[in-house]
């Protein structure tokens, strides 16, 4: 039974969401915290911090070992089979296609209008986050960590890898 869970719970974020990894995490989050409750909230977070350090595409990173904790080996390959397989299916079936109407206005409008809703799926994401690591960490602290992240992404365009990095360092160091 965990197999078929695995499946769907990665499965069903493949298929609708549409823009790849950002957008599929809040699908992702919603099938592995609130419907299937495999992770809390925090744990979710931490998985997702981790996912973005190491290379390569988050949603499959955090396929591979919600799946292996549950399942184990075969859990992390029905995992990950899952989280690819729409993308496969859909190269295998509708590339042509989409290389047909790619400049359709109406193709076009269509990917616009995705826009605002994969934001506000990503802006409620953060804003669990932020409620999560006020509530964990204080006031004080998250501020810090939000400012300091802000300046070192925007003012000295320092890879994101290295900011979760060093609030992870940060973390282990001022918070444990």
């Amino acid at each position: 039974m965990i197999y078929w869970q695995l499946f769907w719970a990665f499965f069903i974020p493949g298929i609708v969401g549409y823009g790849g990894g950002p957008a599929s995490i809040p699908l992702v989050q919603n099938e592995v915290v609130n419907r299937y409750g495999w992770l809390t909230m925090e744990e979710f977070g931490e998985l997702l911090a981790l996912g973005n350090t190491l290379p390569g595409p988050i949603v499959t990173k955090m396929a591979g070992y919600i799946g292996y904790e549950l399942g184990g080996p075969l859990g992390a390959f029905v995992a990950l089979f899952a989280t690819v397989a729409p993308s496969l299916l859909a190269m295998i079936f509708l590339l042509g296609l989409l290389h047909q109407f790619k400049d359709s206005p109406k193709v076009k409008r269509m990917t616009a209008l995705i826009r605002p809703t994969i934001a506000i799926l990503l802006g409620v994401l953060g804003y669990q986050f932020l409620a999560g690591s006020w509530e964990q960490a204080g006031l004080m602290q998250t501020v810090f960590l939000a400012g300091a992240s802000l300046l070192l992404l925007e003012k000295w365009n320092l890879h994101p890898a290295f900011v979760i990095l060093g609030a992870l360092v940060y973390g282990a160091l001022f918070l444990a």
